[in-house]
C-alpha cells in the first residue's frame, strides 16, 4: 500500500522560505511522477508543481513559477518542494501526489493522481 507523508509545514513570513518534504513508501518510488497541490480555506484544490519520475521534467503553476522549485531523490524516496519569497497567498494545506508514470511526462491534473498524503499546513504568520 502506497503511503506518502509530508512534513515541513509551519509557520512563514512573507518574503521568507520554507522546504516542504514527501516521503513515500509501499511501491518503487522511481516509477512514480510526483506533485504538489494545494487547498486554500474555501477553496478549491490546486496545482502547485510536479516532476517526472527521473526529475527531468518539471512543471509549475503560473503563481509559483519562480519562487517554488520541485525536487526528488529516489534514494531515498522522497519529493521536495522549496518554497522562496513567500506570499501570504501562499497559505494553504499542501499536499504529496503520486502518479504511476514511468515516463518524463508530468500532470497538472489532481484527477491524474492515484495516492495522496494528509497534507501539511503552511500558514502565514502576520
Amino acid at each position: 500500500q502506497v503511503q506518502l507523508v509530508e512534513s515541513g509545514g509551519g509557520l512563514m513570513q512573507a518574503g521568507g522560505s520554507l522546504r516542504l518534504s514527501c516521503g513515500s513508501s509501499g511501491h518503487t518510488f522511481s516509477s512514480y511522477g510526483m506533485g504538489w497541490f494545494r487547498q486554500a480555506t474555501g477553496k478549491e484544490r490546486e496545482f502547485v508543481a510536479a516532476i517526472s519520475w527521473g526529475g527531468r521534467s518539471t512543471d509549475y503553476a503560473e503563481s509559483v513559477k519562480g519562487r517554488f522549485i520541485i525536487s526528488r531523490d529516489n534514494n531515498i524516496d522522497t519529493v521536495y518542494l522549496q518554497m522562496n519569497n513567500l506570499k501570504p497567498g501562499d497559505t494553504a494545506v499542501y499536499y504529496c501526489a503520486a502518479r504511476f508514470a514511468p515516463s518524463e511526462v508530468t500532470a497538472n491534473a489532481a484527477r491524474g493522481y492515484e495516492c495522496w498524503g494528509r497534507g501539511t499546513q503552511v500558514t502565514g504568520s502576520s
